[in-house]
């Protein structure tokens, strides 16, 4: 089992958040861990240059994140609710 996973930096990023916002970022965030963990699938053992600074919409959500694929994690930078 991948121990890929999510989280926002700074921890504080998602307080100001909706709930509607927050659970779509969450699906958001699931869906590019589970696909990021099948691209890099050396992972831990990865050897080769990060993907870098990257963007994500969806509906009413801009993301903004880092893959960081030896510590197997996506780090959510920026999130963006269009009310």
């Amino acid at each position: 089992m991948s121990d890929w996973h999510w989280e926002p930096h700074p921890d504080d990023l998602l307080d100001n958040l909706p709930p509607e916002a927050r659970t779509e970022l969450d699906q958001l965030a699931r869906e590019i861990v589970v696909r990021d963990s099948m691209v890099y699938l050396d992972g831990r053992d990865y050897t080769g240059p990060g993907p870098g600074l990257r963007t994500e919409t969806r509906g009413r959500l801009m993301v903004t994140y880092l893959t960081d694929v030896r510590g197997e994690r996506v780090v959510v930078l920026n999130v963006t609710w269009f009310a």
